[in-house]
């Protein structure tokens, strides 16, 4: 494999592996504590008040999904701007020389839009759910 492949590879796999890692051990973490939950209620056992209250406050972080997907979104557009107006401040209205400072605003706005898209579809389907 060439250099020219492998480095890209590598550092995309390494960057997957940084954000998944923890994801998946986190619902790992969450399945197994519900499983050991709902054994403990066919057995009969009492459950601790606070173990309830703490796994029904993960279900109400979810719960706002929504509205972290529209935060997400406006600091993304936000940023997207940013570079374009960073793109026009340095090279005036020139068309030639902001070229690739607009590749990063395309890139965080498409994204922004995205998350924009998410939280739209969230709020539309928590209001029929309700």
């Amino acid at each position: 494999m060439d250099a020219e492949i492998f480095v890209p590879f590598t550092f995309f796999t390494f960057l997957a592996a940084i954000i998944l890692v923890p994801t998946i051990v986190k619902e790992r973490t969450k399945r197994s504590a519900h499983e050991l939950v709902s054994q403990a209620l066919a057995r009969g056992q009492n459950l601790d008040p606070d173990l309830v209250q703490q796994l029904t406050q993960n279900m109400l972080d979810e719960g706002n999904r929504a509205r972290k997907s529209l935060g997400n979104a406006v600091i993304l557009l936000a940023l997207a701007a940013g570079f374009v107006g960073v793109g026009f401040v340095v090279d005036g209205f020139d068309h030639d020389g902001h070229r690739g400072v607009l590749v990063p605003a395309v890139i965080l706005g498409s994204i922004g839009l995205a998350y924009a898209l998410l939280a739209a579809i969230d709020y539309a389907s928590k209001k029929r759910a309700a």
